[in-house]
Formats: structure tokens, sequence, C-alpha cells
């Protein structure tokens, strides 16, 4: 998998809770310095983190096992911890089992519903959600160039055989129009040789 992906999860969640950690409980009223808040849900969310890495480093057949596995878990109980599972599955690049477009549709779907994660999956599933959408987005623009491509290739062949066509109809033009001159000064050939044969000839007078 590349690494940046894993990297922006922790950063993107790391970030949220930062920013959601100044503010207590009461509204408006800041929290002391000297109080330190550890939000349970970033445990998990170094689980979710830990099996991606782990399913981008698996073997095939083992990458194949752990989204069976998953996606098991998910159809069995469809929570939204094992829909997020699912879903953090789906969106790792690098293995035969991956799909954004799925991906994107759980994670939206988990979205939203609001109170279904813990902040810190919540920031997560932002964070990978926001990847998808940009990978998504260039892939369709790779696949919108190479479809530019494949049909200027595709002009420049048709131009290509049309000119080879070209070529090979005034070949054949030419070629035609010389056996037509040879026949013809053939026959002219023939014509001079049965007037020679037919004409007497002359009596010199003495």
């Amino acid at each position: 998998m590349r690494p940046n992906l894993l990297q922006l999860c922790f950063i993107g969640a790391s970030a949220v809770l930062a920013g959601c950690s100044l503010l207590s409980d009461d509204a408006g009223q800041p929290v002391p310095a000297t109080v330190e808040r550890t939000d349970p849900s970033l445990g998990l969310v170094g689980e979710h983190l830990q099996m991606m890495r782990r399913l981008s480093q698996e073997s095939p057949a083992g990458q194949a096992e752990m989204l069976r596995s998953v996606r098991n878990d998910f159809e069995l109980a469809p929570t939204p911890l094992n829909q997020l599972r699912y879903a953090l599955t789906l969106a790792t690049p690098g293995h035969g089992g991956a799909d954004t477009a799925m991906a994107r549709q759980q994670l939206a779907a988990i979205l939203a519903t609001p109170g279904t994660l813990l902040p810190a999956e919540r920031a997560l599933a932002i964070v990978v959600l926001e990847n998808i959408e940009q990978r998504l987005i260039l892939q369709a623009e790779n696949e919108r160039l190479r479809q530019e491509a494949a049909e200027l290739q595709r002009q420049r062949t048709s131009a290509n055989d049309k000119r080879l066509q070209t070529a090979l109809d005034e070949n054949a033009r030419l070629r035609k129009a010389l056996d037509e001159a040879q026949a013809k000064l053939d026959e002219i050939a023939r014509i001079e040789r049965t007037i020679t044969e037919r004409t007497p000839g002359r009596i010199e007078n003495p």
C-alpha cells in the first residue's frame, strides 16, 4: 500500500481530535492545561491502521483471506464498527479485493448517520473518504487520457490505412495504364508486321 494513505489517516484523525480536545463538555469553557484527556477511540483507530498496514504487507492469499474474514464479519453483524473495518479494507490499495467505489459507498453510509462512530473513528473515516475521492478523480482523469490516446492512435492508424490504400489504388491504376499502353504498342507492332507481310515487293524498271 502507498505509505501516504496511512500517514494521511493518522494525521487527519489526530488533527480532528486535537481540535476537539481544546473544548470541554461545558459550552465555551476551555479544559485546564494540566488535565490530560485521552479519547478511548484512539486505540481503535490504531487497530484499524494496523489492520490496513497488515493487509498491504500480506501475500495475495493472505490478503484474500483477510478481506473474506472482514466481509463475513460485516455480513453476519453489520454494526458500524464492522462496516468501518470492511470499508477500510476495501479502501486499502494494493490488493486484488480493493474496491474504491464500494469503500466510498460504505463510508458515506456510515458518516451519514451521526453518532454511529466514536470521534477518532469518524475522523479516520472522513480522511479515508477524502483520499478515496481524490483517487477516483485521478482514476477518471487517467481513464479520460487513456481514451484520448487510444482515439488518437486509432485516428493515426486509420489515416495510415487510408494513405496505404490510396497508394495501393494508385499503383493499381498505374499498372493498369501501363498494361493498356503495352497492349496498344503490341497491337501497333502486330499491325505493322501484317502490313509488311502483305505488301508485294517493288519491281524495278530495266
